[in-house]
């Protein structure tokens, strides 16, 4: 597009890519995350001493900061994401569910909006009828969620859930849903421009996950049909469309085994797994959200997956010990190529993986006209790529590719419930 960039850095992450190919680059601080990348003050001030006009906030930290976003209208920066009053109204997932059901997308059942006293809770979920799940009103990732099959296990979950939500989000507010068993988790790719257009650009599978972190992403889903891909997508849209979205978003879904969905959250940002969307449909997403910030209108046409394509998160986890981190420094570092093969990295050989954040240093997507021939691909891919000095998540994927259940496109979230990784 032309556009000039400036790279924002902790001293951390002085070595890594993006530092390198930006046009520009500024320090905002030492590693902890508290001290560079929520630092709100000094993203600000890196943006005004480079004179730029637009932030794009990536996929974490303070992508999802409503009060970010304010700060950046105040200083007449533009915001790549939603208004703060959108980040608002879908970050807060009990709100998030209320505005949903308000329009007509289906919920799940449970209380209608935060819980405030356990026995509130207990009440609430003999009347849905057990399991059920507690879930942090201000959370992602897994944390501050607890599965509960009876009464007697409800004080211990309360009390833990909400302990860790305080921990983690700083806020301990709680909401309650049936607990749907054997899931799909099915996402709705969404964009929508400044005036009031809404498209949707079809699904992703986010089944594959561990502990609630996603591993693999695919689409289209294995067990998508066209009449509910009609369904969900208008779902989505009219989601969005109820809070006048603006920009790139998913909303998300969890799909039963009979395949009735239902809206889990939605996320008002780029996410990891778009690469796999833009690979489908030949639409770049990150190029989409500047465009619409711009002012520039979409055509309101909805995009369907011509191919199949796959992601596989590459973390550095070691997947024989429990996927326990693996920081170091990368000695051998090599990439898979040919056709409908992408990687997409900021480490190299010789990089040093820093202790202090998310674990994900490579995504490879790989795209085939079917999902069998994207088995294979990815299989092959997993195997030329090397990465030497450091435990990765490489071996688990291999596994996972020679999977029966999975090869059959017959799973559920609980998949990797019973996966055993052996040396």
């Amino acid at each position: 597009m032309g556009i000039r960039t400036v790279a924002v850095y902790s001293t951390a992450d002085k070595n890594a890519l993006h530092v390198r190919f930006a046009d520009e680059a500024v320090c905002i601080g030492p590693p902890s995350s508290r001290d560079s990348y929520l630092n709100i003050p000094n993203i600000i001030s890196a943006a005004e001493i480079t004179n730029s006009d637009a932030i794009h906030p990536g996929y974490g930290f303070l992508s999802e900061n409503a009060r970010f976003s304010e700060i950046c209208q105040e200083n007449k920066i533009a915001f790549i994401g939603p208004k703060p009053e959108m980040i608002r109204a879908m970050g807060d997932k009990a709100n998030a569910k209320k505005t949903m059901k308000n329009s007509g997308v289906p919920t799940i059942p449970g209380s209608d909006g935060l819980v405030n006293t356990m026995d509130e809770a207990i009440l609430i979920a003999n009347k849905i009828k057990y399991p059920v799940i507690l879930k942090a009103t201000a959370g992602g990732g897994g944390r501050g969620m607890r599965i509960i099959r009876s009464d007697k296990d409800f004080e211990n979950a309360w009390n833990s859930a909400r302990s860790e939500a305080k921990i983690a989000f700083g806020d301990d507010g709680v909401y309650i849903e049936k607990y749907v068993e054997e899931p799909r988790h099915i996402e709705i790719q969404i964009v929508g421009d400044l005036f009031g257009t809404v498209c949707h650009l079809s699904e992703r599978d986010c089944t594959i996950q561990r502990r609630h972190q996603k591993l693999l992403e695919e689409t289209p889903s294995p067990v998508m049909t066209d009449a509910l891909r009609e369904k969900m997508g208008k779902a989505a849209m009219a989601g969005a469309k109820s809070i006048n979205y603006l920009g790139v978003g998913t909303i998300e879904f969890l799909v039963d085994k009979d395949l009735n969905f239902y809206f889990m959250e939605m996320n008002t940002r780029i996410q990891v797994e778009h690469p796999v969307t833009e690979e489908v449909i030949g639409y770049d997403l990150v190029k989409e959200q500047i465009k619409v910030h711009s002012g520039i209108p979409i055509s309101g046409k909805c995009y369907y997956p011509k191919m199949v394509s796959m992601e596989c998160r590459i973390n550095a986890e070691d997947p024989f010990r429990g996927f326990t981190p693996s920081p170091g420094t990368i000695t051998n570092f090599h990439t898979p190529g040919g056709h409908g093969t992408r990687v997409d990295t900021h480490v190299y050989a010789g990089y040093s993986i820093p202790p202090f954040y998310d674990s994900l240093i490579a995504k490879l997507i790989v795209t085939a006209q079917t999902r069998d021939e994207c088995i294979v691909k990815m299989k092959r891919a997993l195997d030329e790529f090397i990465i030497e000095g450091i435990h990765t998540t490489i071996p688990f994927h291999r596994k996972l590719m020679d999977d029966e259940k999975f090869r059959s496109g017959r799973y559920s979230t609980s998949f990797l419930e019973g996966f055993k990784m052996e040396e």
